[in-house]
């Protein structure tokens, strides 16, 4: 039973992002469109009035920085005249957007990023010294109060990628999407595949969101030991 949950577990962390790979290898081969994603992406900003937000080819996966302003695409999948190439230059763009009109759950995750990488690290740490710091003073509320504070801080990953969820859900279906079909830049018969790259890349953060659970509830046995 326990293998099948591990199984299971695997799955689920990992068959989101091979899933998300394949879809997007899959339409990203076919070159059919008059633009590459990064000249979409270009076009959209400056339909949207954002001539403040540049766009940048990356080696990096694609994302919007908020602190440059700059919706930075991978210069190997976007720079094709690709389906895939469109519909992700599309979704960082709808980012973009959400940054400009100050969109609740993007601001709020853009805020926690700032301190995210501290925060695990140190929470991490406080959870590693809690045995011991419970033997050194033999005050039993003290291990606890640094248990509580490592989890605490263990779970500020956990709300970012809770967070980060809707902000990929709106910027994939209420602002990419819609932009692209009412503006024309996709046939309506690509549509459905668009929706199919949108929502595959949407389950990779879901994936994340359910890594952070594992992490919290690893450590958790960690210390029952």
């Amino acid at each position: 039973m326990l293998y099948f949950l591990l199984a299971l577990a695997l799955a689920a962390l990992f068959g989101p992002q091979w899933w998300a790979r394949q879809v997007m290898a899959t339409h990203g081969r076919r070159e059919y469109f008059s633009g590459t994603g990064l000249e979409l992406a270009r076009l959209l900003l400056d339909r949207c009035r954002l001539i403040d937000v540049s766009v940048e080819a990356t080696p990096l996966p694609d994302h919007y920085d908020p602190a440059s302003r700059t919706v930075r695409l991978n210069a190997t999948r976007c720079g094709r005249r690709s389906l895939t190439a469109v519909v992700v230059a599309a979704h960082e763009v709808g980012h973009a957007i959400q940054h400009h009109t100050a969109y609740p759950p993007f601001m709020a995750r853009t805020r926690l990023v700032l301190t995210a990488a501290r925060l695990e690290k140190a929470g991490a740490a406080i959870m590693m010294a809690v045995p011991l710091l419970a033997v050194v003073t033999r005050v039993p509320a003290a291990g606890l109060l640094m248990l509580v504070a490592g989890l605490a801080t263990l779970c500020v990953p956990l709300v970012i990628h809770l967070l980060t969820l809707p902000a990929e859900f709106d910027a994939s279906f209420r602002r990419a999407l819609p932009m692209l079909q009412a503006g024309g830049y996709i046939p309506l018969e690509d549509l459905p595949a668009a929706r199919r790259i949108l929502r595959a890349c949407a389950l990779t953060y879901a994936a994340n969101a359910l890594a952070g659970l594992l992490n919290i509830w690893r450590w958790l046995r960690v210390l029952r030991r």
